[in-house]
């Protein structure tokens, strides 16, 4: 069910596991939540005008997390990019679309980790599958956009099974630490991966959706039980569907770990500001 807000809205899709069928090197399979949310200008890719802020306050908030934790922090670019795949689709063309996208880090530079599943629940946007990259600089991320065996593998693994895609793009940080970076070890092995996708309005609304994701974030970064990783920050890509100004990804130690917190008063709390009309 899509729920419209002037400032924020959002609608939640588990990914599934798909059954163990890889090649040698083949995906890791991963769950994904992708919550696709829109700020109610009424009509889907509307022009929006951007906040001029909107990049340093939820920034900001990020920042003052670091700062209170003492971590150290690395900078990252995240790559989400979801999919509709034709109602057709089989079996052995999902596993050929899938395996090409997740062996792509072994035939390209810049890639660093890699997470990708098939959405489960029905969502309002009917996207079926979802990828996540994370690259360490964003001029890997625009070399990986142009390579030619990319360009190949969506010409012919990708889009002859899927009739769209969208591609959103943002800066974060992470802790500087290899397995947080590279996404490995044990805590990566396991669990659901959660995106977030989010248009905020240029009008007291937005300001009041912008405060609710400093406060995800901040109860997502105090949830060490619950959660092994969060990012997030101001969508850059410019070439492909800019209706959604922010993106949010969330790794979950495991479903029950995700209900938890989802049931959890500081996030229901959060959740009727960023919906509050």
């Amino acid at each position: 069910m899509l729920i419209q807000a002037p400032g924020w809205s959002s609608v939640l899709a588990r990914l599934s596991f798909l059954p163990n069928r890889r090649r040698r090197r083949g995906p890791a399979l991963s769950r994904f939540g992708s919550f696709n949310v829109r700020g109610a200008i009424g009509v889907a890719g509307a022009y929006f005008v951007r906040r001029k802020d909107a990049r340093a306050r939820i920034s900001a908030c990020g920042e003052s997390q670091s700062n209170a934790d003492g971590q150290r922090k690395r900078d990252v670019v995240e790559h989400i990019c979801l999919l509709k795949a034709k109602d057709n689709l089989t079996d052995e063309e999902e596993k050929d679309m899938l395996d090409y996208l997740y062996t792509s880090q072994y035939r390209m530079g810049g890639i660093v980790a890699i997470s990708l599943g098939r959405i489960d629940d029905d969502n309002p946007e009917r996207y079926t599958h979802a990828v996540f990259m994370r690259f360490q600089r964003k001029g890997d991320l625009l070399k990986f956009y142009e390579n030619p065996f990319y360009l190949g593998v969506l010409q012919k693994h990708v889009m002859p099974y899927c009739h769209e895609l969208l591609n959103v793009d943002y800066e974060s940080e992470v802790e500087d630490d290899i397995l947080s970076i590279f996404r490995k070890g044990e805590e990566f092995n396991y669990g659901e991966e959660f995106v977030l996708l989010v248009e905020l309005k240029d009008d007291a609304l937005g300001e009041l959706a912008e405060d609710a994701m400093c406060s995800l974030h901040r109860i997502a970064t105090e949830s060490p039980s619950l959660i092994v990783q969060v990012s997030q920050g101001l969508n850059f890509n410019s070439t492909s569907n800019m209706k959604y100004t922010h993106g949010v990804v969330i790794r979950f130690r495991s479903i029950e770990a995700f209900k938890i917190f989802v049931g959890s008063t500081e996030y229901k709390h959060i959740h009727s500001l960023s919906f509050k009309r």
